[in-house]
């Protein structure tokens, strides 16, 4: 195929965004009511919701171009403009991010949503696995949640936080004496590489920089392994870790997709040996591993 046959295409993709742009725009100002919006309901209104000198208000945009965005003529539209159409229209993070793609505007972390709210049905989901250890997390290695076993595996009292709490950091941080990961040498490199293969999906982005930047001022190993350049996939692979009570466990470390959760996961630590599963089913009825490192996120 020649340059000239694939413009077309490429044009035609960026016509058809457009439109779904100018639908999305009018479907979600439908959604709205000007008492959602502290404006009074006015007469006479022949369509329901608000209508788009209205949008434009709230927005601070001129009527003109907010109805040229909404006509999928093409505008340039920046991520500041995007960010207040998006409160004006009282979207969540889900339609936020499907507003900038249909845009055609690349979100930094001021356009992104804030640290997921899971449902209370996921927590049932992690209890259910027990005696199975299970957590969620997200691309970062930020561990949302988990249940029993995984308290009782990683000791995460000693995170500082009864939720919250970063295993990379921990794994980095924590001395040999106190690191319940077995095969360190092993587990890292392919932690930074999984975190640098999602990385490639936000750079330039704030909260990522930032992130990369803590990692990279506490700890040299990290610094060293970030520099190898080395991507690596989410999938499941062999983890070996030390409990002072249960002794060593031999895990494989399945990763479940969370489709309504974007880039997060549930993690489960599946035994390895029929005499792995013994000492994992005495994992559930232990306190925390007795861990006395603190690893603060």
């Amino acid at each position: 195929m020649t340059v000239l046959e694939e413009l077309p295409a490429a044009a035609n993709g960026r016509d058809r965004r457009r439109t779904e742009l100018a639908r999305f725009l009018k479907a979600c100002r439908a959604r709205v009511t000007p008492e959602e919006v502290g404006l009074p309901p006015g007469l006479r209104r022949r369509t329901p919701g608000l209508r788009r000198e209205e949008v434009a208000q709230l927005a601070g945009v001129g009527v003109t171009w907010y109805t040229w965005l909404e006509q999928g003529r093409p505008i340039n539209a920046s991520e500041q403009v995007l960010l207040a159409v998006a409160r004006a229209l009282r979207l969540d993070g889900t339609e936020r991010e499907h507003l900038f793609r249909l845009a055609g505007v690349a979100p930094s972390g001021l356009a992104q949503p804030g640290p997921p709210e899971l449902s209370p049905s996921i927590q049932v989901i992690l209890d259910s696995l027990a005696p199975l250890p299970a957590a969620v997390s997200n691309t970062r290695f930020d561990v949302l949640s988990y249940n029993q076993p995984y308290r009782s595996l990683f000791g995460t009292e000693r995170t500082g936080s009864s939720k919250g709490f970063n295993s990379l950091v921990c794994m980095l941080l924590a001395p040999p004496c106190c690191n319940p990961c077995e095969n360190r040498d092993e587990a890292l490199p392919r932690m930074v590489a999984v975190l640098r293969s999602a990385y490639g999906k936000h750079v330039g982005e704030p909260a990522w920089e930032a992130h990369v930047q803590r990692l990279s001022a506490r700890s040299e190993l990290f610094r060293e392994l970030w520099e190898r350049q080395e991507v690596a996939p989410t999938e499941t692979w062999p983890r070996i870790f030390r409990h002072p009570s249960v002794g060593v466990l031999r895990l494989n470390a399945t990763y479940l997709t969370m489709p309504g959760v974007p880039e997060c996961y549930i993690v489960v630590y599946v035994p390895a040996t029929p005499e792995d599963q013994e000492r994992v089913e005495l994992l559930n009825s232990l306190p925390p591993g007795g861990w006395t490192h603190t690893c603060l996120r």
